[in-house]
């Protein structure tokens, strides 16, 4: 049975609510996918796909591995043992907040012109003597994997619950769907300014979340160990 964390304060009033303890070894190991992953699809859409208009996806899928980079340095630094300060204590957190937000993220944005340069690719389809067809939408099935993102961070599992309110909470995941939509419905009309520019939105915005996010459970770290009450030794009790 797991062990519940004190509620309130040496001051009366709530302690913040920090995220639960996770094993480091699971974020590392993602932290190893989201790095080789985009990369590999990103030389793959350089291979096979048409300039003209694959900038930007492979631009996000270098995001979404160089941020895994960035999540691992968070990963490492994580500690509890002696010396740890407020930084070490939510290395963790923040190294699955950069994840969650700045490598997943630009990942599900990519992947549907992905599969869609890679669908109507010259390139793969030039030994075909009769074109492929390309309106069965098959590039929108990768897509789905947005809702179940989405349902991991509406129903708290994801490390921005416990850092923004519930609303604030729905009101950025609605808009990283919107904007995701709109940067793929812009990508199918050749609109590429277009593209760039809610692409850009969703990046800066998700780089600003994950700043205030960061600073904010070092915060709740220093006013959680600030006021947690002290246990009382076996001793005293005993006496």
């Amino acid at each position: 049975m797991s062990k519940s964390r004190p509620t309130i304060g040496t001051d009366g009033r709530p302690l913040p609510i920090l995220p639960p303890e996770r094993d480091p070894r699971v974020w590392a190991r993602m932290v190893r996918v989201m790095f080789y992953l985009p990369g590999f699809l990103a030389l793959l859409l350089v291979k096979a796909g048409d300039a003209a208009s694959f900038g930007v996806t492979v631009e996000l899928l270098m995001l979404s591995s160089a941020a895994a980079i960035i999540a691992g340095l968070f990963v490492g630094t994580q500690s509890i043992g002696a010396g740890a300060d407020n930084s070490s204590k939510t290395g963790l957190w923040s190294g699955a907040l950069v994840l969650e937000l700045l490598a997943a993220v630009p990942f599900l944005c990519a992947v549907p012109p992905l599969f869609h340069q890679l669908a109507t690719s010259t390139l793969l389809h030039s030994t075909m003597s009769v074109a492929p067809d390309t309106n069965l939408g098959a590039e929108l099935l990768p897509a789905v994997a947005i809702l179940p993102f989405m349902l991991y961070q509406l129903a708290g599992f994801g490390t921005l619950h416990y850092v923004v309110s519930k609303p604030v909470n729905w009101i950025i995941n609605l808009a990283i769907l919107g904007l995701i939509i709109a940067s793929y419905v812009a990508n199918r009309e050749a609109d590429f300014g277009t593209e760039r520019l809610f692409v850009s939105i969703l990046v800066l915005s998700m780089a600003a979340t994950i700043f205030y996010g960061i600073l904010k459970l070092k915060r709740m770290q220093a006013a959680y160990d600030a006021n947690l009450p002290q246990k009382v030794p076996k001793e005293a009790k005993d006496a």
